[in-house]
Parts: C-alpha cells; sequence; structure tokens
C-alpha cells in the first residue's frame, strides 16, 4: 500500500493537475498491477516525507493490527489515516481490492456467528447519529432536498446546505465551528453518502450565498407544503421582530447599526431579524432590518407583497402598532389585535367577565366598545401580572427612594454641594432614569435665608391615577375585529406569546446570537439558516404533539445526541479482521420517539467488512 502523485486533465477546462491515489500493486494475470484504492484528491496536504508512515498506520487501522512501534504521525496525519481506513471499510462493493464482504442489515434479519479474539476489540470513529436522522426525516417531509434540485442547486451545494442546516439544529455555532462538526463528531456524511471530512470550509459559505439566491421560493414553496402537510389555517398572522449583535465591529455591513439591544448588548452592532408567522408558529416569511430599524416602520415592507389571505387577523405587539400602521392595516383590508399604546389605564372589576387560563389561574376582561372607531378595547387584569408588576415597581421605588435620601444625607455634611441650580440638575438626572418612577413623587428642596444653598429635601409619593401602580396588573387590547367575542380574541392575541417562544428558541437553542460575519449577504445567510432549522424543528415537534410527545428541541436534542454509530474491531480466528459499523442501541425515550415517527431505531444500518 503506497501513495501516488499522478498527473491527469480536467475534461472541462483542460488544464494539467495532479492527483493522489492510495494504491497498492497486485499480481494479475502474472503481471504485477496497481490498483486504486481511494482516490485522495488534488488538495492531498499530508507532507511526501509522511507517506510511508501513513500508509502504515493505514493497514494497522484497516487489518486490526499493531506495531511494536507506532508510526510517528502528527496529529493532523492521523487524523487522516483515520479518514482514509473509515473510507476504505466503508466500501460495500464485493468487487473491491480488499476483498471486502458488506451488508446492511436490520437488527434481527438473520444470524451471522463468528469466532472472534475478545481481548482484540476495539470501537473508534464514534459520530452522533440521532439528530442527524431526524432532520433529514423532516427535510423529507416537505421535499426540501427535491426542492433544492429543482432550483438547480449542485451537489455540493446541497450537501453544504444540509450540513448547515441540521448542524444548526445539532450543534449551533459559526460555520467554522459547522465545519469542524460535520467532519469530526457528525455521521450525516455517512447517511447522505457525502465526505464532510474533506469538503473545503468555503463550501459552506458558498452554500449560504446559494440559498439566499433562492430565499424568497423557498420560503414560499416551504411553507405551502407545510400548511398541506398539517392542514394550517391561515386566518392568523403573527408579526414581531428581535435582534442579534455582532462579535466585532462589522464595518463592512451596512445593516450592522448600533440600536437598542434586546440582550443589553449596547457594546456592539446589531442586526435585526422581522419574522411573519401562522397561528401554528410556521414562518412565512423572513427578512433582516439593520440594527436601529424602528420596529414600526418595516411592517408594510413585510407584509406588502406576502399574499396573505384577505381579512386575515394580523397579531403584533405595542412597538409595531403605531397609528400608521394600523391605518395601513385597515386600507389594505387587515384585520388586526394589538396591545394599544395608550397609557391610560382603566378597569372595573364589576363591570369585567372572567375566563380562565391555560395555567388554571383567573383573567378579568372588561370590554369597552368604540363606535366612533370601530374597535373594541379589552382591559385585561390578571391577579398574578399584577403581583409582579408591584413587585418590579416596589424595586424601582426603593432604589429612587435610596438615591433621594443619599442626596438629603449629603446635605448635612460640610463639602457637599449644596447650591439648588446643581442640586436641582442632580435630581433631573435621577429623574431620567428613574423608569417612570418619578412621576409618582413629589420633590421639594428647603433653601436656607439667601436662596441659593438648599438645607433639606423632602419628598412624598403620590402615585398618578391611570398608571402602572393605579391599577397594576391592566393591559389593554385594541382591535378592529368586533364580532368576536372577548374570550376569542384574547386567546388569539395569546398566539403572539408563541411567537416569544419561537425567538427563545431561535436565540437560544438554534445558534441566532450572536454573528461572526461581517459581510452582509453572509449575515443574511446565517440567519436564514436559523429560520430553515427552526421550522425543521417545528415540524418535528408538531408531529411529536400529536403523538403525545411534549417536549422543548433542547430536551429533544439531548435524547437524540446520545445515539452514535461506532465501528467495533474484532480479529477472527481464521486470522481475518471484521469491522462492524453500527449505531448503539436507543434509549426508551429515544426509542418512543423513533417509534411514535416510524425512523429506523438503526440509522445508516450495519455495515460488516472482513480484512
Amino acid at each position: 500500500m503506497f501513495i501516488r502523485r499522478t498527473q491527469t486533465r480536467s475534461s472541462a477546462t483542460g488544464e494539467r493537475y495532479f492527483t493522489y491515489r492510495l494504491v497498492r500493486a497486485e499480481r494479475i494475470q502474472n503481471k504485477v498491477r496497481q490498483v486504486t484504492l481511494v482516490n485522495l484528491g488534488r488538495h492531498f496536504a499530508v507532507d511526501q516525507t509522511l507517506w510511508p508512515a501513513l500508509c502504515q498506520r493505514i493497514e494497522a487501522l484497516t487489518t486490526g493490527q499493531s506495531y511494536l512501534l507506532e508510526p510517528d504521525l502528527p496529529m493532523a496525519a492521523s487524523a487522516e489515516a483515520e479518514r482514509i481506513a473509515a473510507q476504505l471499510l466503508a466500501r460495500t462493493s464485493a468487487a473491491s481490492p480488499l476483498s471486502v464482504a458488506s451488508s446492511s442489515t436490520k437488527q434481527g434479519e438473520h444470524t451471522d456467528v463468528q469466532a472472534v479474539d475478545v481481548n482484540s476489540l476495539e470501537l473508534v470513529r464514534p459520530r452522533s447519529v440521532g439528530v442527524e436522522q431526524m432532520g433529514l426525516w423532516a427535510m423529507q417531509q416537505i421535499g426540501l432536498i427535491d426542492l433544492l434540485i429543482e432550483l438547480g442547486v449542485s451537489g455540493p451545494l446541497r450537501a453544504g446546505i444540509v450540513g448547515s442546516i441540521i448542524g444548526s439544529m445539532a450543534s449551533p455555532g459559526s460555520e467554522a465551528a459547522t465545519h469542524r462538526w460535520l467532519g469530526s463528531q457528525s455521521a450525516l456524511g455517512e447517511l447522505l453518502d457525502v465526505d464532510y471530512e474533506r469538503m473545503p470550509l468555503m463550501t459552506l459559505y458558498r452554500a449560504s450565498d446559494a440559498l439566499m439566491k433562492h430565499q424568497a421560493v423557498i420560503e414560499r414553496v416551504l411553507y405551502d407544503r407545510v400548511h398541506d402537510l398539517f392542514g394550517l389555517e391561515t386566518t392568523v398572522t403573527l408579526y414581531d421582530l428581535t435582534n442579534t449583535y455582532f462579535e466585532g465591529v462589522a464595518a463592512a455591513n451596512p445593516k450592522a447599526k448600533h440600536g437598542r439591544s434586546k440582550e443589553k448588548r449596547h457594546d456592539c452592532p446589531l442586526v435585526t431579524l422581522g419574522l411573519v408567522l401562522d397561528g401554528s408558529g410556521f414562518v412565512r416569511r423572513s427578512e433582516t432590518f439593520a440594527g436601529n430599524a424602528a420596529e414600526g416602520q418595516t411592517l408594510a415592507h413585510m407584509l406588502g407583497n406576502l399574499g396573505a389571505p384577505a381579512g386575515a387577523l394580523v397579531v403584533m405587539d405595542a412597538g409595531i402598532a403605531t397609528d400608521a400602521n394600523l391605518f395601513w392595516l385597515r386600507e389594505q383590508g387587515y384585520r388586526y389585535l394589538v396591545v394599544s399604546r395608550e397609557r391610560a389605564r382603566q378597569f372595573e372589576l364589576e363591570a369585567a367577565i372572567p375566563i380562565e387560563t391555560a395555567t388554571g389561574s383567573a383573567l378579568h376582561i372588561q370590554r369597552v366598545e368604540d363606535s366612533d372607531h370601530q374597535e373594541v378595547r379589552l382591559y385585561c387584569y390578571s391577579e398574578q401580572r399584577a403581583q409582579k408588576e408591584q413587585s418590579i415597581h416596589q424595586r424601582f421605588c426603593e432604589r429612587f427612594e435610596a438615591s433621594l435620601k443619599s442626596i438629603a444625607g449629603g446635605l448635612s455634611k460640610p463639602r457637599t454641594e449644596k447650591r439648588i441650580d446643581k442640586l436641582n440638575e442632580r435630581i433631573g438626572r435621577l429623574k431620567e432614569r428613574s423608569r417612570g418612577i418619578s412621576q409618582h413623587y413629589v420633590i421639594e428642596l428647603i433653601a436656607d435665608e439667601t436662596g441659593k444653598q438648599a438645607i433639606a429635601l423632602r419628598w412624598s409619593k403620590q402615585p398618578q391615577p391611570n398608571s402602572r401602580l393605579t391599577p397594576p396588573g391592566v393591559y389593554c387590547l385594541r382591535t378592529n375585529e368586533t364580532s368576536w367575542d372577548s374570550e376569542r380574541l384574547w386567546r388569539t392575541y395569546i398566539m403572539l406569546t408563541d411567537l416569544e417562544a419561537v425567538f427563545r428558541s431561535l436565540k437560544s437553542e438554534l445558534g441566532l446570537r450572536p454573528v461572526y460575519h461581517h459581510k452582509e449577504h453572509r449575515v443574511d445567510g446565517h440567519l436564514f439558516i436559523t429560520v430553515l432549522a427552526y421550522q425543521l424543528v417545528q415540524i418535528i415537534r408538531r408531529q411529536l404533539q400529536t403523538r403525545g410527545i411534549k417536549a422543548r428541541w433542547r430536551s429533544l436534542r439531548d435524547t437524540l445526541s446520545v445515539q452514535q454509530r461506532v465501528t467495533a474491531s474484532f480479529r477472527c480466528a481464521d486470522g481475518r479482521t471484521l469491522h462492524v459499523r453500527k449505531a448503539t442501541r436507543p434509549e426508551p425515550e429515544l426509542a418512543a420517539i423513533y417509534q411514535a415517527l416510524s425512523l429506523d431505531p438503526l440509522p445508516g444500518g450495519v455495515i460488516k467488512t472482513y480484512v
């Protein structure tokens, strides 16, 4: 076994280049010929001085032999030997030069009794396979790979797209991290017959570019297929935005702007992701905006070409529910259900109706008809919300009063600033950062005889009516859907909390944050890959929920990640080496998931090789 460097020519361009092959000399009809075992490609990077030791290591790995002195190979060359040996053992052709007898069988199909040396057992190349099989199953449900073929995406780029999406589901991170995961930790390549260990990192970047080229078509077709798969109703549309921050300044990206970070990363530039979803939580459309984009200015752009059915109900939070947006929705024939931006609160318990929430707690709703604007306002009171708001406001009040006491205490010290104008400036800055608590306080500085120096500071708390303090626990919903009853309107609005769960999943479970790219189209591609991963996760979770399995993706991923494909190698009694490549037996919880979706409990089958 040795490595040969061969010059060849590209049939497409006529370019001459060198390629490398792992060959073995064999006698065929009284002639010694070189038989190619593996084509190592033109980018084979192992130094030529290491080739003999590399071949020696490959021979040992495939035959199960051990050497008194192991070949002294650098780590990178050892990893390459492991990869090439695994590629040799994965060959299933009976005509292989290694005289391989292989089979891919299901558990219990037949027995194969061998006499082996148990002490020679080695378990090598563990690779995760649970999330990979589940991700491919979800892709099959909506025909994602077939869609990529129809769009003319080449085979290597399709493999890169599939690897990037499933990598986001299983081990979210940057493209570089996903590339390492695909090559050294995942069995996805075995399930697809793709050598991710040899795939250049640039292929993942180009795969992202290919996705963005067809984003509009992919989103539209996949949503239509999800709609048909689950029989969804499109009468309710949810819309909201979130943002993610960059690692670095991202000076080359015009969308990278400083804004209000929902993760309090005000030190980093941001980019904003807008999502339009249906009432079941599936994404209909996504788009990225600048990090400082005003929420209220994005709605018409996102919904304008959506093609939502006439009269669809749009649900959104107060940040987007500007008067201009509501006017636009009415002009376009949409209905809306939003959190009112009005500051004034009113609630009369006697005029409210009680309903029970999903958690079993009580909620009271007061319905007020607004005939002038043809709208309905729902003033909702929750005792749990009231307790939470009171706790928050109490904490803010304590901080505010502590600052006032600090100012008052300084007036008795000789070197402390006591001028009225300076103290008013200090109190003004305190009010500015007090989150609205200062409006509930009357503050008075007591001056000395000159009227320029303060000798005391007094304050009293006087809660303002129709504010968060009076009454607490009340919020207002506003809608132009006047024919629905109050409970139906409120339960429809609660769907927006599912959208918040979507963003939490994207950010914490699927790697939306942070962004390591600096180029605009690569950032857009990274976010779109995350959205596609979320779509697959929703398909999996929804199918499992119909079968009584309810869990967040993080819990499902932990359960799936336990299963591995490993190679067990034995020396047989006849001197040959038996290699068995097989998935570990699923744990009971994982077996229940596989059974619910009718999936193979041993992904990838069983491959046996005799050398």
